[in-house]
């Protein structure tokens, strides 16, 4: 119970606090040599991505015979399974025509399959008139567009290839054209762009453990199946070709799909060393789950297929690398020529940026009346467009106010349901058992134990009144410095150092927020710093079209395809913080507090290290899981999840796993950002309330909702004293 004294005391140290002088913590301004910190984060895990690409390319310099090709194939084969996921069972299509259309030399069925029961993709098949027998067809999988292949230039190469006589099936990819997620009755279009309208559910994909591209390959697939239903098709003539990410579609079904004797993928295939070095990893269904860390990466989804023919078609200015495009295709050509035919692998480029151009049209063209046997001209000729309106499929226009059906979000909300139920009983040996989850956490962040500390750089001392700042740059996990400000009581100093993480960085928390100010004036020693991601040491290349709100998740796709993960990353920064705090004078206990988004990763650091024996988590995100479950999640959380949580741990059960020492938590959040009544984080947190209970330490896990004004003394009384 509080005493007038205690008040009074809180109420004389806080007078005596400094008012607006501002304390210069910054670092990196006397240290150019490291300018570039802002990009850490991102340098940290292009550096991972090259040194396992540098692993891949030794192994695939000694493959010399047909026979050494062919045990590649098995073994990327069953990788990509192993990390894309396995497929469902195939369902009947129940695929109807809708309408229609006769224009000259053609016709247009407009029909709706379902490539899994209840998930609807609207489609057109395009046919020549006047067929002779069966006819070669083409799957052309469409590119980042809301119109979709209503889009004149989708349009143009269509119709060229039902000119010379293919029997073409187009649809709408998941976020593309009628089958928007996000679509919003009063606007009249998806609360997202098509690029946002996959990363963001897919982003829910990678938390659950799998790859969004399962759901993008598996619509090619079906696809195909229905090609193959249809009467006018020859099942041993089917090509597939798209352009940017249905040149992403067309390089990972062609992998998957033996039927498909040839693909043409346009303005997407690359590698990844030019890729992280250029714009970075894109789209959530580019980035395959683990895939460089499995030892995979562009140039396989070309070799997989060897000798099957093949098309590279690219351009010179394309912000998906000329250069890594031409080095891929250089080390597939190795694997065609083992098979004894290196010119059933082809690469055509044309001069300009992203996009169709006549030359490679052409090129196209050829390869597809070669390779499956259709000759004629390959002239890119001009055609009659259809006007978009006619080539509506569904009654309404959208499959959200029309059908419905599944999304990608309600098709993952399954996968988690089915994890969850499976979960419940590993979370019991977890009661017993803190030290497993501990391990499993580990294992799923990629975290790595600091094993090398080397030696704080002292950078110079401010004296104040009644506190010595001073500044460090102690060494971080990557090569790079984590900056560090240490403040000293001059009087009535303790021997317990709290540690400060501040989601707008230590230069807010030294001079925008009291906290640091408040602790100091009660004699804690108290050190601030940022982590790579983190105020000074970020955001950083802040691009790519999976940039939602202010959040650029292309760097959590990049830990991704490392097997690693952002908050594993900071959570060793933060322990070799935690090092350096353990080695000042007089130190005998290490608090830490943290506040925001950083609050996951303080989570993780405490569970993986004893050494920190009291926890304050202000505004903590409650549950990784509860993210995946939410359709409207709030995006900026993004960053400080763990892919592949889901179902293994979750961050109830690092907050049980800290039984017996001191945990805080100030206002609980749900996904969406709001605040969590207390109904709310009594149901989510009823686990590690259980575990404590049991422990007889309930009183040291303490959840508050507590206005900044009266933080400071909740944080003392309850916490530090």
């Amino acid at each position: 119970m509080k005493t007038y004294s205690y008040l009074l005391l809180i109420a004389l140290l806080f007078s005596v606090l400094p008012g607006t002088a501002q304390d210069d913590v910054n670092l990196f301004g006397y240290w150019k040599f490291y300018s570039d910190v802002e990009n850490t984060q991102y340098k940290y895990f292009c550096n991972e991505a090259f040194g396992l690409i540098e692993k891949r390319e030794a192994e695939i310099a000694t493959l010399k015979t047909k026979d050494d090709w062919i045990k590649r194939q098995k073994k990327v084969r069953s990788t990509l399974t192993r990390i894309v996921g396995k497929f469902p069972e195939k369902t009947p299509l129940n695929a109807r025509v809708t309408g229609v259309l006769q224009r000259d030399g053609y016709r247009v069925e407009k029909l709706i399959y379902e490539s899994l029961p209840g998930y609807y993709v609207p489609a057109a098949l395009f046919i020549p008139d006047n067929l002779k027998g069966k006819a070669p067809a083409i799957l052309n999988a469409i590119g980042h567009s809301t119109a979709s292949f209503r889009r004149d230039l989708y349009q143009h190469v269509i119709i060229n290839f039902v000119k010379k006589g293919f029997v073409v099936l187009t649809y709408d990819q998941i976020g593309q054209g009628e089958r928007l997620q996000y679509y919003d009755e009063t606007t009249g279009k998806s609360k997202y762009p098509s690029t946002t309208e996959h990363s963001y559910p897919g982003a829910q994909c990678f938390i659950t453990g799998y790859s969004p591209a399962r759901y993008f390959i598996w619509d090619g697939i079906r696809g195909i199946d229905y090609l193959l239903s249809r009467p006018e098709v020859d099942p041993d003539r089917i090509g597939m070709t798209g352009l940017s990410g249905g040149g992403t579609s067309t390089t990972f079904v062609g992998a998957f799909d033996d039927r498909i004797v040839a693909t043409a993928p346009t303005c997407f295939v690359t590698n990844y060393k030019s890729l992280f070095k250029s714009i970075g990893p894109q789209d959530a269904e580019q980035n395959i789950y683990h895939l460089l860390s499995a030892g995979l990466d562009h140039p396989d989804f070309m070799e997989v297929r060897a000798p099957k023919p093949t098309l590279m078609v690219t351009t010179t200015r394309d912000f998906f690398s000329i250069d890594g495009a031409r080095e891929t295709f250089a080390e597939a050509k190795k694997a065609y020529r083992a098979f004894g035919d290196e010119t059933l692998l082809q690469m055509t480029e044309g001069d300009r940026g992203h996009g169709f151009i006549k030359n490679n049209n052409e090129a196209m063209f050829a390869f597809f009346q070669k390779y499956l046997n259709n000759p004629g001209s390959p002239s890119d000729e001009d055609v009659e467009l259809i006007p978009a309106e006619d080539l509506q499929i569904t009654k309404t226009g959208q499959l959200a106010t029309s059908l419905k059906g599944e999304t990608i979000f309600t098709l993952n909300k399954k996968v988690v349901e089915q994890k969850l139920e499976r979960f419940r009983e590993v979370r019991s040996e977890y009661k017993n058992s803190p030290a497993k989850v501990v391990e499993i956490a580990k294992d799923v962040s990629g975290f790595e134990k600091p094993e090398e500390f080397g030696r704080p750089v002292f950078s110079g001392r401010y004296v104040n009144e009644t506190y010595k700042l001073e500044k460090y740059l102690v060494d971080g996990s990557g090569g790079y410095k984590l900056p560090v400000a240490l403040y000293l009581p001059v009087q009535n100093r303790k021997d317990e150092v709290v540690l400060l993480l501040d989601e707008a960085g230590m230069e807010h928390a030294a001079n925008q927020n009291e906290l640091a100010h408040q602790l100091v004036g009660l004699g804690y020693q108290v050190v601030l710093f940022d982590v790579p991601g983190i105020g000074c040491m970020g955001p950083g290349y802040l691009r790519g079209d999976a940039y939602i709100g202010k959040v650029s998740f292309n760097q959590w796709f990049s830990a991704i395809l490392v097997g690693k993960s952002i908050v594993g990353l900071r959570a060793e920064d933060i322990l070799r913080v935690v090092h350096f705090a353990k080695q000042l004078d007089g130190v005998k206990t290490v608090s830490a507090i943290a506040r925001g988004l950083t609050t996951s990763e303080m989570l993780h650091a405490a569970a993986f290290c004893n050494d920190i024996k009291k926890v304050a988590l202000l505004d903590p995100l409650m549950s990784y899981t509860d993210i995946t479950l939410t359709r409207g999640y709030n995006p900026k959380f993004i960053l400080n999840v763990v892919p592949g949580s889901v179902g293994e741990y979750d961050l109830p059960d690092l907050m049980a796993a800290l039984k017996g020492r001191k945990l805080l938590l100030n206002n609980p959040l749900k996904a969406d950002g709001n605040v969590a009544s207390k109904k709310e984080y009594s149901e989510m947190l009823a686990f590690p309330v259980e575990v404590w209970r049991a422990d007889n330490s309930l009183n040291d896990f303490i959840i508050v909702q507590q206005k900044e004004d009266k933080l400071m003394e909740t944080i003392v009384e309850k916490l530090l004293k």
